[in-house]
């Protein structure tokens, strides 16, 4: 080792000065840097400062403040099969009233909870149709809403 320092001892110290040259070549721009852009580095600064800053509010302000809790109640249905006497009376009440099978076959479909669409769909109606029959189950029951409509041919036999 000795003998290999005495060998290249002139290039080891040249290579050693080069890189003490580097090195304060290097301090020197970097002060330069730092005195010719003080103004744009401070900008940039505080520009990251407030850019977190606002990212940090509006998580704040989007968090939404309560839980909304879910709860999933079922319910047994118990569906009878209407008698014989059950949709005679049906027929009478529905002949009454003056409605047609494709009003009642709507209202029966009303009152499963279907939408005037799904309606239309299962008896290969226009949507415009079933809105017809809507409107003219609604004026002969003198109801304004489908579940008025539902309860009061409920109550008056027209369905089960």
């Amino acid at each position: 080792m000795r003998r290999f320092l005495q060998t290249y001892k002139q290039i080891l110290l040249y290579a050693a000065s080069m890189v003490g040259l580097l090195i304060l070549l290097q301090v020197l721009q970097y002060r330069f840097v730092l005195v010719s852009h003080s103004f744009e580095i401070y900008m940039f600064c505080i520009a990251v400062v407030f850019t977190g800053l606002g990212i940090w509010l509006a998580l704040k302000l989007v968090k939404p403040k309560k839980e909304i809790e879910t709860i999933v109640v079922e319910k047994n249905v118990y569906v009878t099969t209407p008698t014989e006497e059950d949709l005679q009376q049906m027929e009478a009440q529905r002949q009454k009233l003056g409605l047609s099978s494709r009003e009642s076959e709507v209202l029966q479909l009303m009152a499963e909870g279907l939408s005037n669409q799904e309606i239309a769909d299962r008896l290969f109606l226009s949507l415009a149709t079933v809105k017809t029959h809507s409107s003219n189950l609604f004026l002969k029951l003198d109801v304004k809403r489908r579940t008025q409509a539902v309860e009061k041919a409920r109550q008056l036999g027209l369905i089960v």
